[in-house]
């Protein structure tokens, strides 16, 4: 068995998993632009395509755990790993930042243009506020989601996991297996509850409050930025818990252990990306 500190660079052979992964996301793509317009396909593609999509993400991360067990990976493939999840967080920085922008673009920019003199003379009534219902009345009335109590509850919850996924990781680095799992299991924990308190926040949203994907630029921007962010953390659980259970059956070393690292990088990135949410949606 090959050491992971030798110095050859292990090339993988021909793969099908990008491509049954590309059929996946399109279907997906696909299912939910034929939700959010009220298709009767759109549920089930929607469906489909993410266990489809779980499914190869399974079969694939399989074929790079067992490359990894078996020694194949040296250095520069750690190290390329650790550059691909460097790119790939970025790149999810980005997705956030367009999200942050369109909602800094409709309170600072059109807002205050819709509300000048000149759309006066076309909307007499409208009031420059945020949030709004719009100049011409056509969105039904909402109330705003507060931060008090699920958010602020959420916001807790997501740094205590911030927290246990750091010890797991320290006492990954101490060969300190046991502490190792218990921080693992304790950070899925709590995601899992995050997105139950979501779901809960998101029926109340829809049955008290009227807040819906429909509900004008601040419907859409909320749904938008604390869906997708969900979203995020449903997959940074996931992750975790592949880990979790690679951590259980002693796959990890003090020196090796990307994988866990690159996912409570993903996992500290979704921390930080809620404290943001949590100040300019709910408290803003």
């Amino acid at each position: 068995m090959s050491s992971n500190s030798t110095p050859y660079y292990f090339v993988p052979g021909l793969s099908r998993h990008p491509v049954m992964a590309s059929i996946g996301l399109l279907g997906f793509g696909s299912g939910m632009t034929g939700l959010v317009n009220g298709y009767s396909w759109g549920a089930p593609l929607t469906i489909a395509s993410v266990v489809y999509v779980l499914f190869v993400l399974y079969k694939w991360f399989g074929d790079a755990i067992s490359e990894s067990n078996s020694g194949q990976n040296s250095i520069n493939v750690d190290v390329s790993y650790r550059w691909s999840m460097s790119w790939f967080i970025f790149s999810e920085i980005m997705f956030f930042a367009a999200f942050f922008s369109a909602l800094f673009y409709a309170r600072s920019i059109s807002m205050p243009w819709l509300g000048d003199i000149e759309s006066k003379l076309l909307w007499p009534t409208f009031t420059a506020v945020w949030p709004n219902d719009g100049p011409a009345g056509l969105v039904e009335q909402f109330s705003t989601m507060g931060p008090w109590p699920i958010p602020t509850i959420n916001t807790l919850l997501l740094l205590s996991s911030g927290v246990t996924v750091t010890w797991a990781h320290h006492a990954i680095r101490e060969n300190n297996q046991k502490h190792a799992v218990w921080g693992l299991a304790a950070t899925v924990f709590l995601g899992a509850i995050f997105l139950g308190f979501q779901v809960y926040e998101y029926i109340h949203a829809y049955r008290d409050l009227n807040l819906k994907l429909t509900s004008g630029v601040y419907g859409s921007t909320f749904f938008m930025l604390t869906g997708f962010h969900g979203f995020h953390v449903f997959l940074g659980a996931l992750m975790l818990a592949v880990v979790l259970r690679r951590a259980i059956r002693g796959d990890f070393t003090a020196d090796n252990h990307f994988a866990f690292e690159g996912a409570s990088w993903y996992w500290h990135f979704v921390d930080v990306v809620w404290l943001g949410l949590y100040v300019v949606i709910y408290w803003m």
